[in-house]
């Protein structure tokens, strides 16, 4: 994850980099994901997402572009 200051810094990274523009999240969306993601992590009784049940967290979080969807 890399912490932008504006729209133009994005731009300028991704130009500087050659690589094209990913996600882009608020901290308070960059906050949910990863406490849903990681919240029972520890539990005995984690077990690794399905894609299917990956995208339902992703949805139910509103990251619905093309780079949330896994293959």
């Amino acid at each position: 994850m890399l912490i932008f200051r504006s729209e133009e810094h994005i731009e300028k990274w991704c130009k500087a980099w050659r690589l094209p523009r990913g996600a882009d999240l608020s901290v308070e969306q960059a906050w949910k994901l990863a406490d849903s993601w990681y919240r029972d992590r520890l539990s005995p009784d984690w077990r690794r997402r399905t894609v299917d049940e990956a995208h339902e967290l992703f949805r139910s979080l509103g990251l619905t572009s093309e780079f949330w969807r896994l293959a």
